[in-house]
């Protein structure tokens, strides 16, 4: 079936570093089908289409997308709208209003539900409408992928970030706190470990929200480790809670704020990393300990951004064309490890990502639950690109003492 009108693209949730080699991507291969009228690209994702705030990308040179494609952040701008049936009623009809018979959207968990619910708008209204999902998201929680675009990239941020705080902590000891995105899944707080080369190398522990977060054990860890060491270097994710599932952060601060869907506020605040350093200071009698909360760092760091992340990235945005265009299906987008290191793309029914959360595997963490394994160095591993540098060490032997002996 040659089904002939207009693209929608549009890019949902947290931008990340390569999300627009995927809008790209998308935007390129789409022009190459004849029965593709224009391509409108959705100014600050699905509310962009509500509002009819369209762009005729169609009219946008092949040279500036380029440019565009190695820029961070969304191109497009973004929402964190949640639309419920009616919002994407409305959506869908502004869409068939315009002749829009293709809807790219670019996203995590929430946006792979949007794609799913207007796709169901259109079959409920027999309308010739192809929706696919272009998965997306720094946290790597997308269910049935192997990884998603944008974790590379911010996983080579966090791995390189906490190689400079362990240089740092090893010339000036004490206890480091980084604190990493992640409200339940773990995989990028995992690629602190990515920075570990020599044996005393931190982080020295890693903490996960797949794992409840004692608050005794964690301070019998760090003992244990500046013991050992005479110093300790820490990664937590945001996410980490209670045997009760509450948030930490809650369990060490009567205040805390909560965002616009009433989740307790992670990101953007320094509450949790100040609340464990305290927490620290006050039970071990240790005089220096430092905490950073990355925040949104992370997610569009453009000097750091692993060369694979954005080759797949651009990939999964022409996969889009080819799935709806060629193929005729709807679907989201996975990608697929093959071998050692290579990947496919596989559409799979919308239903079956929509809404989902993908958790680590419990062979990427240790037993004790306070670090992560072997297994997950290897998988992390090609993610964060090709290049990736470590320090090196002074290795001259020591002198021996005359005076002070």
């Amino acid at each position: 079936m040659n089904l002939q009108g207009k693209v929608v693209i549009a890019q949902g949730g947290g931008p990340t570093a390569v999300i627009n080699q995927s809008l790209v991507g998308a935007i390129l291969e789409s022009k190459k089908f004849s029965q593709i009228t224009k391509i409108y690209g959705a100014v600050g994702g699905i509310r962009g289409i509500i509002n009819e705030d369209f762009l005729d990308l169609s009219q946008e040179t092949t040279h500036n997308l380029e440019q565009v494609a190695i820029s961070a952040s969304s191109a497009l701008l973004s929402t964190r709208d949640k639309p419920d049936d009616d919002y994407c009623t409305e959506a869908f009809h502004v869409m068939k209003a315009h002749d829009v018979r293709y809807f790219f959207y670019i996203g995590g968990n929430d946006s792979s539900d949007t794609v799913r619910i207007i796709n169901e708008k259109a079959i409920q209204e027999n309308y010739d409408f192809r929706a696919i999902h272009i998965p997306k998201t720094i946290d790597n929680d997308l269910v049935l992928n192997d990884h998603t675009p944008g974790f590379g990239s911010a996983a080579r941020f966090v791995a390189e970030a906490f190689i400079g705080a362990n240089l740092d902590n090893r010339s000036l000891p004490g206890v480091y706190i980084g604190i990493v995105m992640g409200r339940h899944a773990g995989f990028l707080t995992a690629a602190s470990a990515m920075a570990k080369k020599f044996p005393d190398d931190g982080p020295h522990l890693i903490y996960l929200p797949e794992r409840v977060f004692d608050k005794e054990q964690f301070l019998q860890d760090v003992k244990n480790t500046y013991d050992k060491y005479g110093r300790c270097v820490i990664a937590v994710s945001e996410g980490i809670t209670d045997k009760n599932g509450t948030p930490i952060i809650s369990t060490l601060s009567e205040t805390v704020e909560k965002d616009a869907h009433g989740n307790v506020q992670l990101s953007g605040t320094g509450a949790l990393g100040d609340l464990l350093s305290d927490y620290i200071k006050k039970n071990l009698k240790i005089s220096r300990v430092r905490s950073d909360t990355f925040g949104y760092l992370q997610r569009s760091f453009m000097p750091c951004v692993s060369d694979i992340d954005q080759i797949e990235a651009r990939e999964v945005g022409e996969k889009a064309a080819h799935f709806a265009i060629w193929h005729n299906i709807n679907c989201s987008i996975t990608i697929q490890r093959v071998g050692n290191y290579a990947v496919e793309y596989k559409p799979v029914p919308l239903k079956e990502i929509a809404a989902k959360t993908r958790l680590m595997p419990d062979e990427y963490i240790n037993s004790n639950g306070n670090y992560i394994t072997n297994d997950f160095i290897s998988y992390c591993a090609p993610l964060i690109g090709s290049d990736f540098a470590q320090p090196a060490r002074i290795r001259a032997p020591k002198v021996d003492r005359i005076v002070k002996k």
